[in-house]
């Protein structure tokens, strides 16, 4: 895959790592580093050395959003077509988080505002520091808070109400509130950020990727289906999974007594 410019990315012991890397802004996404996120994630399927990735901010925020000066100045000059070709490229970045077969843990570190609040939300596991803060704040800069699929996945993580209130008053919460309603999975202290982040990491590696994979697809798309569907979907993927051969050795060390080798 191409090396990307705009943020670091190094891979160790099947963990990829994104790490967004303009810290004197908060890490704020340009044009650029939208495209390369979209292609990285794209990538990052075919990748076989990687069975998880971890998405981060270098320095004291996670991600403050869209840069003021390098994105939303320049949009005020764009055309109907170009304002509607940037909103997509954005959009194709959680596409391209959510069809990615592989898990995607969000190290929240500061502020995850706008656009950031987005990457986070679009991660399958979150874990935040405890001076990290939550802003969807779309609206106060005059847009709806339908962006990048926030309103199609902020409800289903945290419940319609909670969300309609943050999308629609832009208001701040902390790292308490966000584990309250259930937006971030875990929330640790700064100094042990790293550690925790990099043990779900590593525990992810370690297990079973085709199931991992399996359990991913089907949590997206369940979203949209009924029960018998979703019923069906899942009897299908099970059955399909017993004939794979991480099942045969989760068996093997169950007998054995050891801790199962999955490739």
């Amino acid at each position: 895959m191409k090396t990307p410019r705009s943020f670091l990315f190094e891979v160790r012991d099947g963990i990829a790592t994104i790490t967004l890397n303009r810290p004197e802004r908060l890490n704020a996404l340009t044009f650029e580093a939208y495209g390369e996120l979209r292609d990285t994630f794209r990538a990052l399927k075919d990748e076989s050395d990687v069975r998880v990735v971890i998405l981060t901010g270098k320095g004291k925020g996670f991600c403050s959003g869209g840069d003021v000066h390098d994105i939303i100045g320049p949009l005020l000059r764009k055309d109907a077509q170009g304002l509607l070709e940037f909103t997509r490229m954005t959009c194709d970045v959680v596409v391209a988080m959510r069809r990615l077969p592989k898990p995607i843990v969000a190290r929240i570190n500061g502020v995850a505002a706008g656009a950031g609040a987005i990457l986070a939300l679009a991660s399958d596991l979150r874990i935040a520091s405890h001076d990290s803060r939550f802003a969807f704040l779309f609206t106060q800069v005059g847009l709806s808070g339908a962006d990048m699929g926030a309103c199609f996945l902020l409800p289903r993580v945290i419940g319609t109400a909670r969300a309609a209130e943050l999308l629609m008053t832009s208001d701040k919460i902390d790292a308490a509130e966000a584990l309250r309603i259930g937006l971030v999975n875990r929330v640790v202290p700064a100094d042990q950020l790293d550690e925790e982040t990099h043990k779900l990491a590593r525990k992810l590696a370690n297990g079973p990727a085709h199931g991992l994979e399996i359990t991913k697809r089907c949590l997206n798309d369940e979203m949209s289906m009924n029960l018998e569907d979703a019923i069906d979907l899942e009897a299908r993927v099970q059955a399909e999974c017993m004939t794979h051969p991480d099942f045969r050795e989760a068996y093997q060390a169950f007998v054995e007594k050891r801790a199962p080798r999955f490739k």
